[in-house]
């Protein structure tokens, strides 16, 4: 197969991060437009503009990283509090207070609300330095993962600073801020109060906004061309134009290496929740495995193996209050969690390349019977490789934590399994194999862990990733919490990071999640 373009898989992955902004599909295809076409009109070198146009697409790469923490702090719709923080200036204490007062536990019942606000408000500058740390430190390692520049990685990482200073994480000011991360923040807004408000609105906020937040030249550009770029950009369709619009040379990829790129935005997904950690990587080799065991074609087999990965993308449009909740969910929330198939299936389709996924991802919680979702599907109407990849992810999700229950025993969870086939809502067939295939889980032990790490600070790791304190760390593992926090010190300085969701991300990246230290 000829190489694969990276834009043209990363257009229609960006808009996993759409949804977990509170946006409509295509936001961050229309802000990488405009973002380009500006960078154009300036006559910009077509090397940084390449570092633009990645830049501006992926901006929010890391949206979901702080979702956890999110949830817990403002009432649990953190995807409501992103959508109502985009267009806030938060430079302006005014405005910050008005998002606080109105946009902190939307939707929340009022004694939630209050708390959340309070909460909130009392967290402060400590809550949002970590909100937009994690975001960038996620970023940028996801950015290497997918091979791009560090030009791109740059510009992720300085994408929510501030042209006076006042920005996050690291306070720096005008030309410190890598030039793709201006053009992505006039771009995104431009992007964002022109849906809002249209053209003169977008224009008016720009112009009101430079030289504070941003680039005072870029906005003055901006307002130069801004209706004429968001004039082509809405007579056009944005998926088909965003891959003209990458700059030569373009980045193309094998298609061997379309598993590492499905697996980091696997993880991007998983990261959402500490419950969900490793969860799609685990869901994609069980499926693979059960796959080869009935001999499934070469085609289905890689099928299974990247659909497992991708699976869970429709995930990050779901607030992760509901998927965090301790207790039954109500009516409402679960026709919101019926959804992220369907979210899912849809993101994949607007790749060629990933297209044909769409369908088989979009069905790993249909059952036999017709009891599944998001489509009702009996077994008639789902293919083998449908069968595998749904009993597969049955199968994972049993013996995983959840907020609601710990994860079975291996025993219990196939006799659930074996319930589930009896009653006619899974295949015995493959509850056959899959169990067959999962009836020696255990791994070898590692002698050497990545970055040095040794048995006990993989323990830690596990635990810190999914948002224990050190206190509740050391209950866990019998030491104090002061020797707990000796160990996260130590942890962080060995693999690079400064937050729970990079050390999460590591722990994925590393298959670190599922393993089992002496």
């Amino acid at each position: 197969m000829a190489d694969l373009r990276l834009a043209e898989l990363l257009a229609a992955l960006s808009q996993m991060t759409d949804l977990g902004l509170g946006q409509p599909p295509e936001t961050a295809i229309r802000s990488c437009l405009l973002a380009t076409g500006l960078a154009r009109r300036m006559e910009i070198d077509e090397p940084e503009i390449g570092a633009i146009y990645y830049t501006t697409l992926l901006q929010h790469i890391g949206c979901n990283a702080y979702a956890h923490e999110t949830a817990a702090m403002v009432g649990g719709d953190d995807i409501a509090f992103r959508a109502a923080g985009g267009t806030v200036d938060v430079g302006n204490p005014r405005e910050m207070l008005s998002f606080l007062l109105l946009g902190v536990g939307k939707g929340a019942p009022p004694a939630t609300r209050i708390r959340a606000v309070v909460s909130t408000m009392r967290a402060g500058p400590s809550f949002f330095r970590e909100f937009f740390q994690s975001n960038c430190e996620v970023a940028i390692r996801t950015a290497d993962r997918m091979g791009l520049s560090p030009g791109v990685q740059r510009g992720l990482d300085t994408i929510y600073e501030r042209w006076d200073g006042k920005g996050q994480p690291h306070g720096i000011d005008r030309e410190e801020i890598f030039l793709a991360s201006r053009f992505a923040q006039v771009a995104g807004q431009g992007e964002l109060f022109h849906r809002l408000g249209g053209p003169d609105v977008a224009i008016e906020t720009i112009r009101r906004r430079a030289g504070t937040a941003l680039d005072p030249t870029i906005a003055e550009e901006f307002a130069l061309h801004g209706s004429e770029l968001l004039a082509e950009i809405d007579a056009s369709d944005p998926v088909v134009a965003v891959i003209d619009a990458e700059p030569e040379p373009h980045h193309r990829i094998p298609d061997t290496q379309v598993d590492e790129l499905a697996r980091a935005f696997a993880d991007l997904t998983d990261l959402q929740s500490p419950f969900m950690h490793g969860h799609s990587t685990a869901v994609s080799r069980l499926a693979e495995a059960v796959a080869r065991d009935l001999s499934l074609s070469d085609a289905d087999i890689t099928a299974v193996r990247r659909a497992g990965l991708l699976h869970e993308l429709g995930r990050t449009g779901i607030p992760n209050g509901i998927w965090d909740k301790p207790g039954p969910l109500t009516t409402t929330e679960w026709e919101q969690v019926r959804l992220h198939p369907y979210y899912g299936e849809r993101i994949l389709s607007q790749s060629q390349v990933l297209a044909p996924l769409a369908p088989l991802a979009g069905m790993h919680h249909e059952r036999q019977d017709g009891s599944g979702y998001h489509r009702q599907l009996t077994g008639s109407m789902t293919s083998t490789a449908a069968r595998v990849l749904a009993t597969a992810n049955a199968y994972q999700a049993l013996t995983e934590d959840r907020p609601y229950r710990p994860g079975l025993s291996l025993g219990a969870a196939a006799e659930r399994l074996t319930a589930d086939a009896d009653a006619g809502r899974l295949a015995p067939r493959i509850v056959q194999a899959v169990l067959s295939v999962a009836g020696h889980p255990s791994s070898p032990r590692h002698h050497a862990w990545p970055a040095d790490l040794t048995d006990r600070e993989v323990q830690v790791l596990q635990l810190a990733a999914r948002g224990l304190s050190k206190k509740e760390i050391g209950a866990q593992l019998f030491i104090s919490p002061k020797t707990a926090d000796h160990h996260i010190q130590h942890i962080y300085a060995k693999i690079g990071v400064s937050t729970r969701a990079g050390a999460a991300m590591f722990a994925m990246q590393h298959d670190l999640v599922q393993t089992h230290p002496a």
